[in-house]
């Protein structure tokens, strides 16, 4: 088969198209031919060399696919050859074929195509996992474990709101009832997040988003904040937040050392996580796409949520699309396709 691999750490040229030898799928895993996969920041952290896959994963980036299933391995029920599905994967997406473990599958949603939905993994569980929770049963249950855990009528802040993420992440907070504010560049890109539902739009670019969240909550902040920045905002992200408020960290764009003032936590009995998809256990993950099949593919198949995508590209492209996420013009996903 054909991948996308990593030559050296560095810029978008050291991807290459080449020839690799095709992936055999394990104990309770299965072989996808792959449709599309997605490109993600940690994609582009792991070609410079700064995001290692975990031990014994693929080394081809990659963190979600959609596609067919080829083969099965030993011990997997409930999935045949031939299903159409997407994954949620550990790495290994730029490429013709994939394995997955059958625990991270997802059935493709009612009016998604097979392509689109190489758009939904990583988005959806990354969201879901850090406002909503996972684990089976009621969400008041002890075997939920919560994060941020987003309330009807709370005030959710998403940086990067016109990201892959930010965009999931506003219409699956409007579709349990919270306020949503978003920070985004550009005039453009608010206005395409407020098509999705959002209702403060912060243009960081030109004003504070502490200062216009308090505004617009009469001085109480925000409830949850979506942060994919890190340290640049940490302080900041803190003076934001309204009494016992939470702050989930997905993501280190803007660095990853911070001064933190304890005191102002404190003061606001607020919290603070920080959480990622990769290096889960088994079991997490698998537990996060059962939760993300029981509360959001019904939204999905309803119409009310719907995977946003910038664009397509052939996945022998990949330096290309890796520079235009980094170049951040985009709004939603951009997808890399198996011609």
């Amino acid at each position: 088969m054909k991948a996308v691999t990593i030559t050296q750490p560095g810029g978008p040229e050291v991807l290459k198209w080449a020839d690799v030898p095709d992936p055999v799928p394990h104990d309770g895993e299965v072989l996808i031919d792959v449709a599309a996969s997605a490109v993600n920041r940690a994609d582009i952290l792991q070609r410079q060399g700064f995001y290692d896959p975990p031990p014994g994963t693929s080394p081809y980036p990659g963190l979600e696919c959609s596609g067919r299933i080829a083969a099965l391995g030993p011990g997997v029920s409930g999935w045949a050859v031939g299903d159409e599905v997407c994954a949620l994967l550990t790495g290994g997406g730029y490429a013709e074929k994939v394995t997955a473990p059958a625990g991270q599958l997802l059935p493709i949603p009612k009016g998604v195509g097979l392509v689109t939905a190489a758009a939904l993994p990583e988005a959806v569980c990354t969201v879901w996992s850090n406002l909503f929770g996972f684990g089976g049963g009621d969400f008041t249950s002890s075997n939920v474990f919560m994060i941020a855990h987003l309330r009807p009528g709370e005030t959710l802040l998403v940086h990067g709101g016109s990201s892959g993420v930010g965009t999931m992440a506003i219409q699956l907070a409007k579709a349990v009832g919270a306020k949503v504010a978003v920070t985004a560049g550009t005039e453009e890109k608010l206005r395409r997040c407020a098509e999705l539902g959002a209702d403060i739009l912060v243009n960081y670019r030109e004003q504070d988003f502490v200062e216009e969240v308090r505004k617009a909550t009469d001085g109480s902040g925000a409830d949850v904040i979506l942060d994919n920045m890190g340290a640049k905002y940490l302080d900041r992200n803190v003076q934001a937040l309204a009494v016992n408020g939470r702050l989930a960290i997905i993501g280190m764009q803007g660095g990853i050392k911070g001064e933190l003032n304890i005191a102002a936590l404190l003061g606001k009995r607020a919290a603070i996580s920080a959480t990622s998809l990769r290096a889960r256990p088994l079991s997490e993950k698998a537990a996060i796409v059962a939760a993300v099949r029981e509360h959001v593919w019904p939204l999905i198949d309803a119409g009310h949520v719907r995977p946003v995508v910038d664009r397509k590209l052939p996945m022998s492209d990949a330096a290309g699309a890796h520079r235009v996420v980094e170049e951040s013009g985009h709004v939603g996903k951009v997808l890399l396709v198996v011609e």
